[in-house]
């Protein structure tokens, strides 16, 4: 259950990316979180232009690789 609070206060701010995506990977092992929610998490987590982008690019991430 610590594992999904953490990965639910999670977000990305001022860090890069690739750091983001290293610390949401660290608090998912343990969350037994549905693959498709993790996306929504992740989303949710992530820099808001960046997202914004995401949701308007033609593609759109279904799955998180683990």
């Amino acid at each position: 259950m610590v594992k999904v609070a953490e990965l639910k206060k999670l977000e990305q701010k001022g860090i890069k990316m690739e750091k983001f995506m290293q610390e949401f990977k660290r608090a998912v092992r343990e969350s037994r979180y549905e693959k498709r929610l993790l996306v929504e998490e992740f989303k949710r987590g992530m820099n808001r232009a960046i997202c914004q982008k995401l949701i308007k690019s033609e593609w759109q991430p279904s799955f998180i690789e683990q």
